[in-house]
């Protein structure tokens, strides 16, 4: 079991736990806004599992019917979070209304936020894991779950304040109203979630940083070459895939043009853990004066 299925294991057992103590408070206090919060945390148990088998999926190795692999898997897995995201803000906005059309008073509401507390603290560390992990470890969907749980986590602290409030205040509506607005926010959440990843979906090129690197190491190692064009990007998980045209002097031997090609993707390899390359090699009438000029 490699780290990135342990980290989704963790989610999991995380995401049960966190969801058990949400659920507690709100059986202890009946509030509606800790109920919202309670919803969100069983997506969040929902969403880790189909991250973990999202990411054993994407980890197969290529096949023939898969000879670029599985690694939009994750994608699939995080545009699959923003949608259950988007229902759980549905559900909650129904209790909601029902909350502002019969407002109740909170029973033990001191013991239920502290709960809540608890639960939101291991959500909070628990999302630093996934954010610097999924990052690292180019995980889409560690990246999604993470994001997802950040919101969670601002939800609850908002939830805890309104809660609070309500209390303080004696007015049994902002609980309600409250949950309503957490709904809107987590469903913000679930749009940016899948928006995200529909750009991997859609074989969106690298971010601009890494785009430039590709094209310096490329115009770095390419000696021996006249140039480099028609350079495409595209990301799938960890996995990113460049393909271009490298231009040589039609004198060049196939040993050379093939040295030079070589060179260059044991480069852009070191630099990009995991790269699938490919490159079509043409003669100098070939080029087209532009894309990357080999220094």
């Amino acid at each position: 079991m490699n780290r990135t299925v342990k980290i989704a294991v963790g989610s999991i057992v995380v995401g049960i736990v966190v969801l058990g103590l949400k659920t507690l408070a709100w059986r202890v206090t009946g509030s509606v806004a800790l109920l919202s919060d309670a919803l969100e945390s069983t997506v969040n148990v929902a969403t880790a599992l189909a991250a973990l088998i999202a990411i054993r999926i994407a980890q197969r190795p290529a096949d023939q019917g898969h000879p670029y692999g599985h690694h939009k898997a994750e994608f699939l897995s995080a545009v699959l979070e923003g949608v259950m995201i988007i229902v759980a803000a549905l559900l909650i906005l129904e209790e909601a209304f029902r909350g502002i059309m019969e407002p109740q008073a909170l029973d033990a509401p001191v013991e239920g936020l502290l709960i809540n507390v608890a639960a939101s603290t291991i959500n909070a560390g628990w999302c630093w894991v996934l954010l610097n992990q999924g990052r690292r470890l180019k995980s889409p969907a560690l990246v999604a779950d993470g994001r997802h749980l950040l919101s969670d986590v601002v939800t609850s602290i908002g939830v805890i304040g309104g809660v609070l409030l309500a209390i303080v205040t004696g007015h049994a509506i902002l609980d309600p109203i409250l949950a309503a607005a957490v709904a809107v926010n987590i469903l913000w959440s679930g749009w940016k979630v899948m928006t995200a990843s529909l750009g991997g979906l859609m074989d969106q090129a690298v971010p601009d940083d890494t785009l430039h690197a590709i094209r310096s190491t490329i115009s770095d190692q390419a000696h021996g070459a006249i140039e480099a064009h028609d350079l495409r990007t595209r990301h799938a998980g960890s996995m990113t895939f460049i393909d271009f045209h490298l231009v040589v002097d039609g004198e060049t031997s196939v040993s050379e043009a093939h040295a030079i090609c070589d060179r260059i993707e044991a480069a852009l390899k070191r630099r990009l853990d995991d790269a699938q390359i490919t490159i079509h090699v043409e003669p100098e009438h070939k080029a087209k004066h532009s894309g990357v000029l080999v220094l």
